[in-house]
């Protein structure tokens, strides 16, 4: 069809050299504040999103723990994912590698939880069983942009505690308050859980642009939010991004909750979807086709509304029930309505450029392949865009050259995903 580049972007980069050194000394620090017993339950929180290494920082977390002579348990830590049921949870976190082997602890999931308290909004907060009445809970999660709103804290320690371990209760009456009011709901009811509840600390995870943990920190309850709120603004800077602001046709070759809680994360897309929401000012695309829904997504194709064209391939990949869930407690339901929808990559593509106008310059096309929204360190793009990154002066490697073309199945002939 026309002319495609592969090629190596260049992000701000910092990687963990000693991950296991690393958390045993954030946890020797903090836990050294708290007065736990001999043989005291630590329950450890576990999402669902696709974490750079958290099977085996969980593992480091269990057996430094173990160390101390402590029970450590983990808890299914991920509001109404997994279809909202305690079974779907631990099926969530099998696709993520997190099973009581590999971890080294057991996994007690539940969907129940324990009223402990209001904020001064009004708002309930609940929090899972098992955690409420362990000796203790560390709360670890990673700290990033959140792909529906924006505050103080995001996406990290707070929400996880607030959405995470109130669990599909907990997690409807703050998303209730709609999406410009998330931070501060967040926030707030975070506030009552760490007053209200046994949280020791929490393990912020810290990540490069180019998915690589770049830190791992331990947050104490009396500085939470003015901390969490630092790595915040340190985790954007390392933000990946798209080569240019302006594109007429992305592909997408994998969505998914593992890449991001929406799927493809509107960070980095260009758009939110939400009611009553403005769209951002950039990126600017005009055309969105995604290919395939990922396997450790579970079925979960929350963000699918994101889109504009999808293959058949991914919608039989769709558990209804699943996404619409997580679509209701969410209240953004337009994120979950199925866009066009056609039986090959090939269709796909084509009807997208084809949607573009009746007079197509593919000169001056601009298109981007990429693998999925969390990894774009390796993208492809099409003439005109390089054309405009030297343009720019951006930093950037040109890997190797290729026309657009597919295979005898019409799937694209050539993928970022099978390119490393």
């Amino acid at each position: 069809m026309f002319e495609m580049f592969e090629i190596k972007q260049h992000f701000q980069s910092k990687s963990l050299n000693d991950i296991e050194a690393k958390i045993k000394e954030e946890i020797d620090t903090n836990l050294s504040l708290a007065s736990l017993p001999e043989k005291a339950s630590v329950a450890i929180t576990a999402g669902s999103r696709g974490i750079s290494n958290i099977a085996f920082i969980l593992k480091v977390i269990v057996e430094t723990l173990k160390e101390k002579r402590l029970n450590p348990f983990v808890v299914p830590a991920m509001g109404s994912h997994g279809g909202a049921t305690a079974i779907g949870q631990v099926e969530v976190l099998e696709h993520l590698g997190i099973t009581e082997e590999t971890i080294g602890a057991p996994i007690h999931s539940s969907m129940e939880v324990v009223a402990i308290g209001t904020t001064t909004k009004g708002v309930p907060v609940y929090m899972d069983q098992h955690a409420f009445n362990a000796d203790g809970i560390i709360v670890v999660n990673r700290i990033k942009a959140h792909t529906a709103f924006r505050g103080n804290v995001e996406s990290g320690l707070s929400k996880m505690i607030a959405i995470g371990l109130g669990k599909i209760k907990g997690a409807t009456y703050i998303h209730q308050g709609g999406a410009l009011k998330m931070a501060e709901t967040i926030e707030n009811v975070s506030k009552v859980a760490l007053n209200h509840s046994p949280i020791l600390f929490g393990l912020a995870i810290i990540e490069s642009g180019y998915d690589e943990t770049a830190d791992i920190i331990g947050v104490s309850k009396n500085e939470w939010h003015k901390r969490e709120s630092e790595l915040l603004t340190w985790s954007k800077e390392m933000m990946p991004s798209l080569p240019v602001e302006d594109v007429d046709l992305l592909i997408v070759e994998e969505m998914g909750k593992c890449f991001s809680g929406t799927g493809m994360d509107p960070n980095i897309i260009g758009r939110w979807r939400i009611e009553g929401v403005p769209e951002p000012e950039s990126p600017r695309i005009k055309r969105i086709a995604v290919m395939d829904l990922a396997e450790q997504s579970f079925g979960n194709a929350q963000g699918v509304g994101l889109a504009d064209f999808m293959t058949e391939k991914l919608y039989n990949k769709i558990d209804r029930i699943s996404t619409y869930t997580n679509a209701l407690t969410s209240t953004y339901l337009q994120r979950a309505m199925f866009p066009f929808i056609y039986k090959s990559e090939k269709e796909v593509i084509n009807t997208a450029i084809r949607s573009l106008g009746p007079e197509i310059d593919y000169e001056k096309l601009k298109v981007i392949q990429i693998p999925n929204t969390l990894h774009l360190g390796r993208v492809l793009v099409s003439k005109r865009i390089i054309k405009e990154l030297e343009e720019l002066n951006k930093s950037f490697e040109i890997v190797r050259t290729y026309q657009l073309s597919f295979d005898e199945m019409e799937n694209l002939a050539v993928k970022v995903t099978n390119a490393e």
